[in-house]
């Protein structure tokens, strides 16, 4: 399963916190980063999505190694400082 994310930046000293905690709880659950970039063009925005400065795309085995990330105590502990680096929507592709 990949997992897209769409990142407003807050503050940048927290989300390199972030960004150098992340990729150990996603490895632990069989995930790795395929992919970090910063956002260039929108093409359509016929959702509305909001403004975003960078996007993350990882890859888990599958869709219960996701949420299992996803809902585990290891990145569960990194929600804190995420939330003074960022404003983040998350979401996963089949």
């Amino acid at each position: 399963m990949k997992v897209i994310g769409l990142i407003k930046l807050k503050d940048t000293a927290a989300f390199e916190t972030y960004r150098g905690q992340v990729g150990a709880t996603v490895a632990r659950y069989g995930g790795e980063i395929a992919f970090r970039g910063a956002f260039s063009e929108i093409f359509w925005n016929e959702l509305a999505c909001g403004e975003f400065d960078a996007y993350v795309e990882l890859l888990f085995p599958s869709r219960d190694a996701a949420v299992a990330w996803a809902r585990s105590p290891e990145y569960g502990a990194l929600v804190a400082v995420r939330s003074r680096a960022m404003t983040l929507t998350l979401f996963g592709v089949e």
